[in-house]
């Protein structure tokens, strides 16, 4: 008998401390190595996009991947090939945390849309903002403290 099934993560995460150091001409190099990463996992990358300071992700997992795993892969090898680059210069490491929503995938073109436009929508709203709606939207309460 076939298994069938389908989650849609929205997975956020941001530089430590949540500063600047992602520049503007070197996220696309960063979002294909982010790319790779996926499809060697045998993941679907729907859409990455971020800001110099976080990375949206829509995807796919393969059910043989673990929440956990794929993100600290993903995690651990873009920061030794950003250090390894030269291009990003001002790059300590990833932040600690990360931030993993789900999503029907009735949802995927509003948050494929939602992370396509990102540079737009922070021309209005802070990071801190879009990461306290974003758990509030999906009910949950994150304590300050830990947050940020």
């Amino acid at each position: 008998m076939n298994s069938f099934r389908q989650i849609l993560y929205h997975i956020v995460f941001c530089t430590y401390d949540r500063v600047n150091t992602i520049p503007a001409d070197q996220q696309e190099a960063l979002y294909k190595y982010i790319s790779g990463i996926i499809a060697n996992r045998k993941c679907v990358l729907y859409r990455i996009n971020g800001m110099e300071n976080h990375i949206h992700i829509l995807s796919d997992l393969n059910p043989t991947v673990a929440l956990s795993n794929y993100i600290k892969e993903i995690k651990t090898a873009s920061n030794a090939w950003m250090k390894k680059s030269g291009n990003y210069p001002k790059f300590t490491s990833w932040a600690e945390g990360s931030c993993s929503l789900t999503y029907a995938y009735r949802d995927k073109q509003m948050i494929d849309n939602y992370i396509m436009n990102q540079k737009e929508h922070h021309k209005k709203v802070t990071f801190e903002d879009e990461y306290r709606a974003l758990l509030k939207e999906h009910g949950l309460d994150a304590d300050e403290r830990y947050m940020f």
